[in-house]
């Protein structure tokens, strides 16, 4: 891959990827099942897309944001539903909180993006209260499952390439289970979550992915000619029902472990 994806519109990423992360979310969650009153960490929250569930579904004692775009935190502390909530800028892998400070340490999206993944899960069980939870959960991405894995191949047969993760790696289930092992954690279990998404028609999922933050400047240096041979390959490989819209599925791996105490 080369250059390293960077999230700094918080209104583009909401429409590219916010909802398919409050997808998998909602699912994550109901995983998770957590008690009410928690304190809740969210690791590379971005934009708030996940944030918001938490505070949605989860009554939150306390919720706090971390994420090193200062453009997306703007974003998430414009939220209705996250005025109670704290955001600071932070790195993954430096985390600005005492140690056993939170309950439930959460990192969704976020884990291949993160240099030394182990470095940042270890940072999650640090700050983690005794008893409390870590996990997280990545789109599979050797595996297919990342929601515009077609998109990024069909621009690969055109010779464009889109920036990626350094660590895609870090998304497999059985990684991800030996990471929360060095951590120290505890009950570990993981779980693979497949999700659906419905565009209106073609155009709605072309304008979105022009502004996808990963591939809108790869997407607006293809020629005339081949931003058609691209189009004219998507829609063959993702058709529309008789409505015109287009569904198509994507899968994370999602992983969890206890702090001993």
């Amino acid at each position: 891959m080369n250059n390293t994806i960077r999230f700094d519109n918080g209104a583009a990423y909401e429409r590219y990827m916010g909802h398919w992360s409050q997808l998998v979310g909602e699912e994550f969650l109901g995983w998770l099942a957590p008690a009410p009153g928690l304190r809740w960490l969210d690791v590379g929250c971005g934009n708030g897309a996940f944030t918001e569930l938490i505070a949605a579904r989860c009554t939150p004692a306390a919720l706090t944001g971390v994420d090193p775009s200062e453009a997306q935190l703007a974003f998430a502390r414009s939220r209705p539903a996250l005025q109670g909530a704290r955001f600071e800028p932070a790195d993954a892998m430096a985390l600005p909180l005492a140690d056993d400070s939170v309950d439930m340490a959460v990192m969704p999206l976020v884990l291949f993006f993160v240099p030394e993944p182990a470095r940042g899960v270890a940072e999650m069980a640090r700050v983690v209260a005794p008893g409390g939870t870590v996990a997280a959960y990545s789109w599979d991405m050797e595996g297919g499952g990342f929601p515009y894995a077609v998109l990024r191949a069909e621009l690969e047969r055109l010779g464009a390439r889109t920036p990626g993760a350094p660590s895609d790696d870090a998304s497999r289930l059985d990684v991800s289970q030996r990471l929360w092992q060095s951590a120290g954690l505890q009950a570990i279990e993981t779980r693979r979550i497949t999700v659906q998404r419905t565009f209106a028609d073609f155009n709605e999922y072309w304008k979105i992915i022009e502004g996808g933050p990963s591939v809108g400047t790869t997407l607006k240096a293809l020629s005339a000619r081949d931003a058609a041979l691209l189009q004219e390959r998507l829609q063959l490989r993702l058709p529309a029902d008789g409505a015109g819209r287009i569904t198509y599925s994507s899968t994370a791996n999602a992983v969890r472990g206890r702090v001993p105490g």
